[in-house]
Parts: structure tokens; C-alpha cells; sequence
């Protein structure tokens, strides 16, 4: 969720990523960098960090 780069992970690989992670098992903790008030617009930012982190603790998108 930090710079785009190219060749870097769209939306859905990002959740699909997360969701291995969460079928893990061994996830107890997250933390959520680069979400900054002051530059998001819209809180996009936010519900999107919000989104990966429900996909890594189980919730699926499909």
C-alpha cells in the first residue's frame, strides 16, 4: 500500500496474499503502515488497510 512500483501486487493478489496468510493459521498480529490522514484522500487509504488486514485475519472478499 506504499509507492506504487511497477510489477508490484494489484488489489485482488494483495488479498489473495492475505488470505494464505490467514489459512496459515499463525497470523496474532498486524501492523499497518503508510495510512496518513493528513495525505488520504477520501479515507481511501484507510479502507483499504482495513480490507487487507480483515483478509489476513480470515475474512474473504468472494
Amino acid at each position: 500500500m506504499g509507492t506504487p512500483v511497477r510489477g508490484g501486487l494489484n488489489y485482488r493478489e494483495a488479498h489473495m496474499l492475505m488470505e494464505l496468510v490467514a489459512d496459515t493459521g499463525r497470523l496474532r498480529a498486524l501492523d499497518l503502515v503508510e495510512v496518513n490522514p493528513v495525505l488520504d484522500t477520501h479515507n481511501m487509504t484507510a479502507q483499504l488497510g482495513v480490507e487487507m488486514a480483515l483478509s489476513a485475519f480470515g475474512q474473504q472478499i468472494l
